[in-house]
């Protein structure tokens, strides 16, 4: 009995599985190196002494942070907030009125904003209004914080990732069933 030929399309197939998944791998974007904005300055200086409590605190980045959950308090010595209103943004300076009246003496600023890479950044800074203090000022730190809910519409890095890398691994699946089932048809 004569065995009839077996059709070479799983073969055929095969052949073009390793240009699909390279395809597949060249859509995942590169990761570019990104790193969230810098405080670049303060007014007042972080350390710094002035004469008055000024009427509004100032914070230059390094580039535009994104206008979301931006907050900024100014903390006396007792801990009571100073701040008066919202935060402004405009381009890469982000500013906090103070309340007047409020009182001479030692102050930490807090902040926290949005990053333009979609991150959010935090630090703080202190100044004296009035007399010195004779007490080491702190240094400025800025360092990520837990990332918050995004409702500004962006879709973020990550889940673009997960999608292609899921969108890859789909079409490798799909592809690998086509020719396995080709093969055990057979003839």
């Amino acid at each position: 009995m004569k065995t009839p030929p077996r059709h070479r399309s799983g073969y055929r197939a095969g052949r073009f599985l390793p240009t699909l998944a390279t395809a597949a791998f060249l859509m995942v974007p590169a990761a570019a190196a990104q790193a969230h904005d810098a405080l670049e300055t303060t007014d007042p200086a972080n350390g710094s002494v002035v004469g008055t409590v000024p009427a509004k605190i100032g914070l230059t980045f390094s580039h535009t942070p994104i206008a979301i959950g931006s907050v900024v308090r100014v903390q006396d010595a007792t801990g009571t907030d100073q701040a008066d209103g919202s935060v402004a943004i405009l381009d890469n300076h982000v500013s906090q009125a103070v309340k007047a009246g409020a009182p001479e003496g030692d102050y930490t600023v807090v902040w926290r904003v949005v990053s333009s890479d979609g991150h959010p950044i935090d630090g703080t800074f202190t100044f004296t209004a009035g007399a010195a203090n004779t007490a080491a000022p702190a240094t400025p730190s800025s360092s990520p914080g837990p990332a918050p809910a995004d409702t500004s519409g962006a879709v973020p890095a990550g889940l673009i990732t997960a999608g292609t890398v899921s969108l890859v691994l789909v079409i490798a699946f799909v592809a690998l069933s086509v020719i396995i089932k080709r093969r055990l048809r057979g003839p």
